[in-house]
């Protein structure tokens, strides 16, 4: 992508226990510390873990936190924590989906902390059920994702919009198997976009899987590098100013595929033209676009404040 010029390397650091602890059950970190100590093993048919998956798992969670810091002192207008396990699965206390920590989580708590309203956009081809449940009742947390339906882990339904005290504040687009980067477009544009936008953020997220890619081999939507190159320029635009977009890396398990998209979502980013495919478009999913944006058009419509004459 012709961005080398542009990089600016970041060290992690741990994220501390108390980090860690404003989203996950300190007896649930202990379970995977001590499995990783004992030499790692199964914590379920998908989620293997090793001796130094818990470090380096929570070497990504601080990560991002510093990356929070490095956007904030100006180093950057955007970052990306690169790092692997994703995340996105993991609840307070359960590991799912190759997730053990969920990072942007970690970073989304630290922000609340501190009275940020936080936006997190999830563009990875399975649902964040994790996230979604971590910030099911939080009115200052935004969740939004668009995924393929059916598909792992079996969240993330148009009824699913949030708790009695964040109601409308979960906004899922699920997307059938075969649909094109012009129907995820069109979700952010008609869905997303405009509940952002409602919402008012003053940072946005992106759980940025590379999972929907068309030659990815866990799913079956149809998307290409050059329409994560697109979402790349939307998210830009959805954040409030320079410095307040961060991407924290989800799925993506082709590589060749994983490297296109990353350079083409973050050259977008940057507004710099990369196009290493060609975008998508002919696929299926515009009625599943259609439907979320009545359900969330009805929600809104419930949240106005009703004049008594």
């Amino acid at each position: 992508a012709a961005l080398a010029d542009a990089v600016v390397p970041v060290d992690p650091r741990p994220a501390s226990p108390e980090e860690l602890q404003a989203v996950h059950d300190a007896a649930y970190l202990a379970r995977l510390a001590r499995v990783c100590a004992e030499g790692g093993g199964a914590l379920d048919p998908d989620t293997v873990i090793g001796p130094r998956s818990y470090e380096a798992a929570v070497l990504g969670a601080g990560g991002a936190l510093v990356l929070v810091e490095a956007l904030e002192a100006g180093r950057a207008e955007v970052g990306l924590l690169a790092a692997r396990p994703p995340g996105h699965h993991a609840t307070a206390d359960q590991a799912m989906g190759f997730c053990l920590i969920n990072h942007v989580a970690v970073v989304a708590a630290h922000l609340r902390r501190r009275g940020e309203r936080v936006a997190v956009v999830d563009w990875d081809v399975h649902h964040g059920n994790g996230t979604q449940a971590i910030f099911w009742d939080d009115p200052g947390v935004l969740y939004c994702s668009t995924h393929q339906d059916p598909l792992y882990p079996g969240s993330g339904g148009l009824a699913e919009t949030g708790g009695p005290h964040a109601p409308g504040a979960t906004v899922n687009v699920p997307l059938p198997p075969g649909a094109t980067g012009d129907v995820v477009l069109r979700a952010f544009d008609e869905v997303i976009g405009p509940a952002v936008a409602e919402f008012g953020p003053t940072w946005v997220l992106v759980s940025a899987g590379f999972d929907a890619h068309r030659a990815d081999p866990l799913a079956d939507l149809q998307l290409s590098a050059g329409d994560f190159a697109e979402l790349g320029r939307r998210v830009r635009e959805l954040a409030p100013r320079p410095g307040r977009l961060l991407l924290v890396l989800e799925g993506g398990y082709d590589l060749d595929a994983l490297r296109l998209s990353i350079g083409a979502t973050l050259a977008s980013a940057l507004g710099e033209p990369y196009r290493p495919e060609r975008p998508t478009s002919g696929g299926p999913g515009a009625e599943a676009v259609r439907a979320a944006a009545a359900r969330h058009a009805e929600l809104a419509s419930e949240r106005r404040p009703r004049l008594i004459p």
